[in-house]
Order: structure tokens, then sequence, then C-alpha cells
């Protein structure tokens, strides 16, 4: 890599210069090994009008050993460890704010997946907050996008430390938008609130209009807003003296639209849901478990792992 984390600690990322600077951290951490791409081979099951991609994950393994080695390392030291504070050179995109950085996703499916972390230790159960948004904005502004973020471990969170990850568009070469993307066009708005008539639990949608070519703070204090707005909706009630989120809950955006879903369990009949299942993009670890979501449908694996 160019530059070291360390060095680089106190520089920011030159503005329209993410985009290359990804493509080109994607292609030497391939190259070096640090990146460990998880292959896949996908389907599409048509439920209502989602057309739902179901990614089969041929070699999770890997991840899950990782999983296994830190937990083994937290046992052995008596404490949490962090895996991006430090985080690893190789995956390092570059400082996006004074608050936060981008790093590659070590374990991706998808092609430059990054994450948003916080460069101060934060917990990934404290609510999004200014500067988290302020950072999200600046990244959106150079990658048109899905950005998520799992709000807890039964939100599907891997990690205690507070990151976004944002995926670049498309999803698959032939999936212009998102899956929901489609469902979400149907929606009677008021107030730029409503819901996605298919999904049959709780949930809601905001609409977004933000000045995306103007500094990130106006648009980042309007997310910030609508967020919380969206959050008292579904019943997690907020206010701006908490940190803390009241419940676990999956939260999506994109330049158009954002959504929140509250999590009641983690999984369902051992089918893992995190923020992208809601977008209409679920993960099986094998082929039958992919014929157990055909039997039960996407939208019941959600429902069961949401709130009626």
């Amino acid at each position: 890599m160019e530059e070291s984390v360390t060095n680089s600690s106190n520089s920011l990322l030159q503005p329209g210069t993410l985009w290359s600077k990804t493509k080109q951290q994607t292609k030497f951490a391939r190259e070096c090994g640090a990146l460990k791409s998880i292959e896949t081979e996908h389907h599409v099951i048509q439920q209502d009008n989602i057309s739902f991609v179901v990614r089969t994950l041929s070699n999770l393994a890997r991840k899950e050993q990782a999983r296994k080695k830190q937990r083994q390392q937290e046992h052995k030291i008596g404490k949490s460890v962090d895996p991006f504070l430090p985080c690893e050179p190789d995956l390092f995109v570059g400082n996006i704010s004074p608050s936060h950085f981008c790093l590659l996703n070590k374990f991706n499916v998808v092609d430059n997946h990054l994450l948003i972390v916080t460069r101060v230790f934060e917990e990934q159960t404290d609510l999004l907050n200014l500067q988290d948004f302020a950072a999200l904005v600046s990244c959106m502004q150079e990658i048109d996008g899905l950005a998520f973020f799992n709000g807890g471990k039964i939100a599907g969170a891997s990690q205690r430390h507070k990151h976004l990850q944002l995926i670049p568009l498309p999803f698959l070469p032939n999936v212009v938008h998102v899956p929901i993307d489609e469902a979400i066009a149907d929606i009677s708005f008021k107030d730029s609130l409503g819901r996605i008539n298919s999904f049959p639990f709780r949930h809601k949608v905001a609409t977004l209009d933000l000045p995306w070519n103007d500094s990130p703070t106006e648009a980042a204090q309007t997310m910030l807003e609508r967020y919380h707005a969206l959050l008292n909706q579904v019943g997690l009630e907020t206010n701006p003296q908490m940190q803390q989120q009241p419940a676990a809950y999956n939260f999506l955006v994109t330049r158009n639209w954002m959504l929140v879903v509250p999590r009641s369990q983690e999984t369902f009949q051992n089918i893992p849901v995190n923020s992208l299942g809601f977008a209409g993009s679920l993960f099986v670890r094998d082929r039958e478990d992919l014929q157990l979501l055909k039997e039960l449908t996407p939208l019941r694996l959600l429902a069961e792992v949401a709130f009626s």
C-alpha cells in the first residue's frame, strides 16, 4: 500500500478520489491476499413485486474460522478484540473525515464493499449521530450505492466497533438498482413517510431528496432528522440526548430513500438475516438452505426475524 494508516492519520482523502482509491486498494488487497472474497452463486426468488437475490456462500468457512480465532483470542486475553483499531493496513482505503475512515470489507461478497468506521471506538449499539451521517454523505456523494447499519448482534452485526457499510450499485450486472426499489416506487408517501405494501412486518420508509453536490453538513442533518423520525415511527423512541439505541434494528439508505426495521431475532431456522435481507438480498449456506428458503418464502423469513 502506498501510504500507511499511521502516516495518513491526519490526512483526508481528496474529494473525488474515493472511488478510484477503493478500486486501487481492492486490486492491491486481492493480490497480496488480505482480501478474502467469498465466492457465491446467486438465484432469484420472485415474491410479490420483489426479485429477491439469494446467494449461496460456497466458502463461508473462512469467515467463521476468523470469528472463532477472534473469540479464542478474546477468551485468552480476557477482553474484546477490535479488528478496526488498529485496522489491517492492506485494507485501509483512507480517512473520510476527522471522525471516520474507510476500510475494505475483508470477507466481501460484492466487490468494493466499504466499511465506514469511527476512528475512536464507539459501540455498534450506539445511535448514529451527525458525524456518522456526514461521513456517510461524503462517501455517497462519490459512490452511488446502498448503505446499511446493523444495529446490534440481533440485527446481524458481527463486530462491536461502530461501522456503517456501503455497497456500490448495481447489486448484479443485470440488476441496476436494489431489489426493493420497485416496491418502494409503489408506496403512497405522506409527509415523506410510507410503508412497503408487501412487507408484513413493522417498518417505515422515508424519501430523500438531498443536495448531494453540496457540503455534506446540510444533507447529514436532514438524514439525521429523518433517521430519528423513522425510529420513532417504528416504536424505537429516541431523543437527541440518547446515545444507546433502545433496541436492535436494521437501517438502510440510498440516495433516494431510507428504511428502518426493528429486529426480534438474528436468525430463523438457521438462516441469518442482516440489513441486506430487507433490501431483497439474502444469503444461505448451501442448497439445502436454499430449498428451505424457497419453501418458507423470503417474506416469511423476514417477518419471522422482525415484529408484526
